[in-house]
């Protein structure tokens, strides 16, 4: 956690969008608490449609989201991965990053990041939204997939001047 550079995660007027969220179960202490977080971020930005799979682990993440993505304006995918004492860590975290953002850019649709990665359980608690928890991952990645979404949304309705001067 940086702590540090956050921009806010309030709710976006984000009516008429359809969220797809994917959460894997491992770690379900916190990834369920995380999930309803997310629905709560996408119900509260005026999204009426929610659509939920799960998951078994982290891993199976990317293919789901791929899978929302073909009906859904935003997908958010959730999990927890903590560090252990092998490479298992490494190569599950860069499977799921780089199969989270090849979806994103192959659909053209935002994929919140909502995976945790970290060094200790007690990290993941304080990111996953409970009470007393520094950060809100499920909400906080949900607002950032719509805000991406609205400016998508937004560069088909105006113009931009592109060079320099002119």
């Amino acid at each position: 956690m940086a702590g540090f550079g956050e921009p806010g995660v309030t709710a976006v007027d984000a009516a008429g969008l359809t969220v797809g969220v994917v959460a894997a179960r491992w770690h379900a202490e916190l990834t369920d608490h995380m999930l309803e977080r997310a629905v709560a971020a996408a119900e509260a930005s005026g999204v009426r449609d929610v659509r939920v799979a799960r998951v078994a682990g982290s891993v199976e993440l990317p293919v789901v989201a791929q899978a929302l993505a073909r009906d859904c304006d935003v997908v958010v995918a959730l999990g927890v991965v903590v560090r252990g004492s092998t490479a298992h860590f490494d190569y599950v975290c860069r499977s799921v990053t780089d199969g989270l953002t090849r979806v994103a850019l192959d659909a053209g649709k935002p994929v919140g990041q909502g995976v945790l990665t970290v060094n200790t359980l007690e990290q993941a608690q304080d990111r996953a939204g409970l009470p007393g928890s520094a950060e809100d991952k499920g909400w906080a990645a949900t607002v950032a997939a719509l805000d991406a979404a609205l400016a998508i949304r937004g560069l088909g309705k105006r113009t931009v001047p592109v060079g320099f001067g002119g």
